[in-house]
């Protein structure tokens, strides 16, 4: 059974339009330019973080993020950046009496941001910062994993990127839900990885009450 739902953030929560268009902007970069780039970065294969070093080498993400701060432009995001269908899925989801949780790889500013906005529609708000541990480590996933209540078979971990997300998740023995949306989910979703290893894939969180309580069974 799946007792408990945990979703990664960046394109599953949160739509980073706005946010990595910001980052060009702190670059001095086209944003079509950037843009273009970070989706032949990820078409590679290779770290999201490389784009920034195809502009400036020798970039450093955590120094630059910390200027930015000091400079009054800090990263953010606020309810306006929600995909849309996050808070009915919350709803639904609590009101099927699962258990719910934010856990990914974000900054502890990101953190702070995540509990004006979620403290009191989930159980658990949990940040790679938090827990010195980043994604696709499995250290990440068994902090998770000793946080939630339940067995890591009963928890169901939802993000958009194979790599990042399914494959860990699963490695570590948690169910998982792939949703398409985002460049990651886009450029993997026809990908042999992407059919084969999530127990769930959809193109809205809201499917999930209705997959889960299939996969539940009756009277779970």
């Amino acid at each position: 059974m799946i007792r408990a739902v945990v979703f990664d953030v960046g394109e599953c929560l949160v739509d980073e339009t706005r946010e990595y268009g910001t980052w060009a902007d702190w670059l001095g970069v086209p944003r079509h330019t950037f843009h273009a780039m970070f989706g032949a970065v990820i078409a590679q294969g290779r770290d999201y973080r490389e784009v920034f070093q195809e502009f400036r080498p020798g970039f450093d993400l955590y120094a630059e993020r910390e200027k930015r701060a000091d400079a009054k432009q800090p990263e953010t995001f606020g309810d306006e950046d929600l995909y849309s269908d996050v808070r009915p899925a919350l709803s639904a989801l609590r009101a099927d009496r699962l258990w719910l949780g934010i856990a990914g790889n974000q900054t502890v500013r990101a953190g702070k941001i995540l509990r004006e906005l979620f403290s009191h529609d989930v159980d658990l708000i949990g940040t790679s910062d938090d827990w010195g541990a980043s994604k696709p480590d499995l250290g990440f996933f068994k902090r998770v994993a000793e946080t939630v209540p339940f067995d890591v078979d009963e928890i169901l971990y939802v993000g958009d990127r194979c790599d990042n997300d399914i494959r860990p998740a699963r490695e570590a023995g948690m169910r998982t839900a792939l949703v398409r949306r985002g460049p990651w989910a886009t450029i993997q979703w026809n990908t042999d990885e992407a059919r084969e290893l999530p127990t769930f894939r959809v193109e809205s969180l809201l499917e999930l009450p209705k997959l889960i309580s299939k996969f539940n069974g009756p009277g779970h």
